[in-house]
């Protein structure tokens, strides 16, 4: 019947309809009675069932005596009650898994969490493995195992977190020379990305004012040794235009970005060159405008924006003016948390507009000097709401005589209360808890209170960069004892002390292998 075929998805509309198709039925059930009914061809009334055409449907319609139940035409009008739609298990639909990506094209990366409401991510300073320095050769003396150096109860506190980054300052390669004129360059073996995937590390920085020591080919090297160890990388390309590329982790149906790029050095034209559009370098921030393009890319690609920047002048904790211009920047531009580097000694934390900087990690592993250090451990939740840092915690640790191990007791006490003084709007609590707050805790009164300050060179008013293990002697010589070179600064005359692991240098000086 087409009556009622409208409207029947409207519940009310199909019990209406029901209720005027049994009215009907019962007046069609009457007009034999009062002989006003059809007849069929016999002369006996047509009788109309509602319902189905079964025996005992069929024996409720009037009938004349002694008529056969299959003799009577029936006409249906099925007023059955439509399948009721299914109701939605309540059991949780099982989740369908996230597409695995791993991307250096487009720098996209999934990583698995441990938890699935939460991602923990750990950052490093400054990290050397270049040769001719005395941290090498103490790696070496304890069998190549970086768990010799930088001690486990260090490195298990890394590879715990979902993803761990380090700036890597120097390039992997055979290839390239030293940049003319600069005074320190550094250079790492091919196969030292080992010691890289031995930490668990999940991404590098090269936006430093190493990466570039020996030139564009050992740069490329670099990115390719990295890629071949899998291990992202930013802040450099073989192009501005992937120079400026965010790294995007994907964790937990959310994407998290990192971006990083150089100060240092800070002139017209650096030795750490800036990739062009056609040629291979870093990204760098002395003028802002590339990097926060950059953070306005990731900003409007991802749920939580990460900046890792190379700035500061080394062996103070004194914050300067540019780091702290470019802190907003970025934050104006989009960053969610600030992670800085370069220094080679710690720099306090501040917020910005609500965002958390910490302005220098330090050395991390790097020399043989004696310098308070640690790593920044930073839980950020993923929730349906987006992400939001859970807890901003600061682990300290310190790095002597090439070995870097987790500070403890008094050691951790001092260190995490003398961040306190050297933080502005951001309280340390006695576990490294960071927090922001209303008071300024600073009470450096515009002095370096840094130990490293002991570092700064005293023949010069410019600070340069002290080389991994190299040694100032009183007289102003500089040696480095893994290759036991005496270097004159007077005269810039090189001689070989005629050594080699022994630590013996000619004359009446002795220095051990491990620069101590």
């Amino acid at each position: 019947m087409l009556l009622g075929a409208r409207g029947l998805n409207d519940r009310g509309m199909k019990m209406r309809f029901k209720r005027l198709l049994l009215i009907i039925n019962l007046i069609l059930m009457l007009l034999p009675v009062c002989g006003c009914g059809d007849k069929n061809e016999n002369g006996n009334a047509t009788a109309f069932v509602i319902g189905k055409s079964d025996e005992a449907t069929a024996k409720d319609t009037s009938l004349q005596e002694g008529e056969n139940i299959s003799e009577i035409p029936v006409i249906i009008i099925n007023t059955e009650e439509e399948e009721a739609e299914p109701i939605p298990s309540q059991e949780p639909a099982e989740e369908e898994e996230e597409e695995v990506i791993w991307d250096f094209d487009k720098r996209i990366f999934s990583k698995e969490t441990k938890s699935p409401d939460q991602v923990v991510l750990t950052f490093a300073g400054d990290i050397s493995f270049a040769e001719g320095y005395s941290n090498m050769s103490r790696l070496r003396d304890c069998g190549e195992d970086i768990n010799g150096v930088i001690k486990p109860e260090v490195s298990q506190g890394l590879k715990e977190s979902d993803i761990f980054m380090v700036n890597n300052e120097f390039p992997y390669s055979n290839r390239g020379t030293p940049k003319e004129g600069k005074t320190f360059t550094f250079r790492a073996m091919p196969e030292s990305v080992r010691y890289l995937t031995a930490l668990e590390t999940d991404i590098v920085s090269l936006a430093n004012n190493h990466a570039f020591d020996y030139g564009e080919d050992a740069l490329l090297d670099s990115m390719d040794i990295l890629k071949e160890a899998d291990i992202p990388f930013v802040g450099a390309g073989r192009n501005i235009e992937e120079a400026m590329q965010p790294v995007y982790f994907k964790v937990n149906k959310k994407v998290i970005a990192i971006t990083a790029a150089t100060q240092i050095e800070r002139t017209a034209n650096p030795e750490s060159r800036e990739a062009t559009e056609d040629s291979p370098g870093l990204l760098r921030t002395l003028d802002a405008t590339k990097m926060v393009k950059c953070i306005e890319t990731a900003e409007e690609n991802s749920d939580f924006v990460i900046v890792f920047v190379h700035w500061g002048s080394e062996n103070t904790d004194l914050v300067e003016a540019s780091q702290r211009e470019l802190a907003r920047k970025y934050v104006d531009a989009g960053a969610d948390l600030i992670i800085g580097a370069h220094p080679h000694c710690l720099q306090g934390f501040d917020y910005v507009n609500g965002v958390p900087v910490m302005y220098s990690l330090g050395n991390f592993w790097f020399n043989s000097r004696r310098v308070d250090t640690g790593y920044a451990k930073v839980t950020i939740n993923t929730t349906d709401e987006g992400c939001s840092i859970g807890e901003f915690r600061f682990v300290p640790c310190i790095q002597n005589g090439c070995t870097t191990s987790l500070a403890t007791g008094d050691e951790a006490v001092r260190i995490l209360s003398y961040l306190q003084g050297i933080s502005d709007h951001a309280t340390v609590s006695g576990e490294g808890v960071i927090e922001i707050s209303d008071t300024n805790h600073n009470i450096q009164n515009g002095q370096n209170t840094s130990p490293s300050k002991e570092y700064i060179r005293k023949d010069t008013e410019e600070e340069t960069e002290e080389a991994p293990g190299m040694l100032t002697l009183p007289d102003g010589t500089v040696i480095d004892p893994s290759v036991l070179t005496l270097v004159d600064p007077a005269n810039s005359e090189v001689t070989d002390a005629g050594g080699t692991d022994t630590g013996t240098v000619t004359g009446e000086e002795n220095v051990s292998s491990d620069g101590t």
